[in-house]
This record gives C-alpha cells, structure tokens and sequence, in this order.
C-alpha cells in the first residue's frame, strides 16, 4: 500500500512538515514523487519510520538515528528486540515510581509507616539504570564486575542525609570548576578544591577511595564525549578537560 505525506501523517500521527524536514536530511525519503510532485510513501518507507519513532521515544537524538539505520548491519529484527527490552526497563522504572506514590499517599494519609530511604528509592532507581545504560559495559570492562556492583549497593543504600549531602557536594565542585575555567591555573587552590570536591563525591558511592583508580576515571572522562559534554554544560567550556587534570595533579 502506498501513502501520500498527508495519509502517512495521518496514519503515523507525524506532521506533514516533520516528514517533510525528514526527506530533507535524509533520514525518510520518500519511494517516489508523482507527476503533481506529491511524495509517495511505500511499505518499507512506514516500516522506517516507524523505526525512526522507536528511536524518537527512546530520546535518540536525529543524526544518531540516521548513522544507526545507515549502518548495513542494521537488522530490524534485532532493533525490535531492543527497543522491547528498554521498554520493559522503562516499564520496571515507572512502575517504581508508581509505588513510590502509592506508598507516600499512604504515608501521608497516617496508613503506613515509610523509611526515609524508601521515599528516595525510586528516584535513585532510576538514576542508576540510567548509568547502567549509558556507561555499564565500559566502567565493568574498566573496573570489574564485583566494585561497580559494590558500588550500586552502596548507592541504593545511600541515606536522605548522604543523597543530600552528595548533591551539595557536587554543587560546590561546579561551583570551584567554574572559578577553575575562569582562571585556568592548576596550581591554585581552587584546583585542588575542584579534585577535593571530586574525591568526596564519589566517596558517596565508592566502595573505598584509590588515587590509582581515580586517576583512570579522568582518563576516562577525557576518553568519552558523553562525560565531556556532562562537565562543559554544567562548568562551561573546557571543564571536563580541567577536572581531568585537576585530577591527575592532585591525586597522588
């Protein structure tokens, strides 16, 4: 069955001018253009886009989607596959948010007692199975299976107290990046301030602290765009670059 860019958008719930923008930079073209100049959609096209929307609810960015479904071993099947398994994760973690709520109505109401690690539980969840997707295969493949386990536990374990005090850590060492991107001189406090601030940041979730360790953390960061781009959006151009050096000066 083929499908003009009004049906296809009707039928996909897409606008006329996303598809349109889609052409555009290729990630959708269209099986043909007709004699009036109307883009003509076939079945391969709908299966696509789909594919393109599979990606969209997953937050994939559109240049990432287009070198993904370029790739020649790109395999729909497998994509499927995939995509059901982050949705079944993206399931477990709604569901969790979901008794946090029901939990603390109850709570609120005088029905049941709640912990106050029980009211973070979710939200923390959450934050770890977004790692786990991001970086899991790399910092198991960098540090071991057994510590960055030890290192989960500990973090589901973490006290209100701690979750709160970890955050103002972690506030205090953009605050000192910042200064450091200002200044740009490793040799000053604020240098040693900004590792410092590091170093007990992930004092909250490290099982023990090793400078060894610490130092291929940077170099880690310094390896990964993901990390990079983290640090430069929150500290400003060049933060994680000066982190990971601040790092490698002070960590000895």
């Amino acid at each position: 069955m083929e499908y003009t860019i009004n049906k296809l958008a009707q039928l996909s719930g897409v606008s006329t001018r996303t598809l349109r923008y889609y052409d555009e930079i290729d990630l959708l073209k269209p099986a043909r253009v007709n004699s009036s100049g109307y883009r003509i959609y076939g079945q391969s096209e709908v299966d696509r886009l789909q594919q393109i929307l599979f990606y969209r609810s997953l937050d994939m960015k559109l240049d990432t989607i287009k070198g993904v479904l370029a790739n020649k071993e790109f395999n729909f099947e497998t994509a499927l596959k995939q995509h059901y398994q982050e949705l079944i994760k993206k399931r477990e973690q709604i569901d969790q948010l979901l008794l946090t709520v029901e939990k603390t109505l109850s709570y609120q109401k005088g029905e049941i007692r709640m912990s106050d690690t029980e009211k973070f539980a979710a939200f923390k969840n959450e934050k770890l199975a977004e790692n786990e997707e991001k970086y899991g295969h790399e910092i198991r493949e960098k540090y071991g299976k057994e510590t960055i386990e030890a290192s989960n536990k500990k973090w589901n374990n973490m006290s209100e107290a701690d979750f709160k005090a970890m955050t103002q850590t972690e506030e205090e060492l953009f605050t000192a990046l910042k200064e450091l991107v200002s200044t740009n001189d490793l040799d000053s406090a604020t240098a040693k301030t900004v590792y410092e601030k590091h170093k007990e940041w992930l004092s909250y979730t490290w099982p023990s602290y090793s400078a060894e360790v610490h130092r291929g953390l940077a170099d880690m960061y310094a390896a990964d765009e993901r990390f990079a781009a983290y640090y430069n959006e929150r500290g400003g151009k060049n933060s994680a670059e000066l982190l990971c050096q601040a790092i490698k000066q002070y960590a000895v």
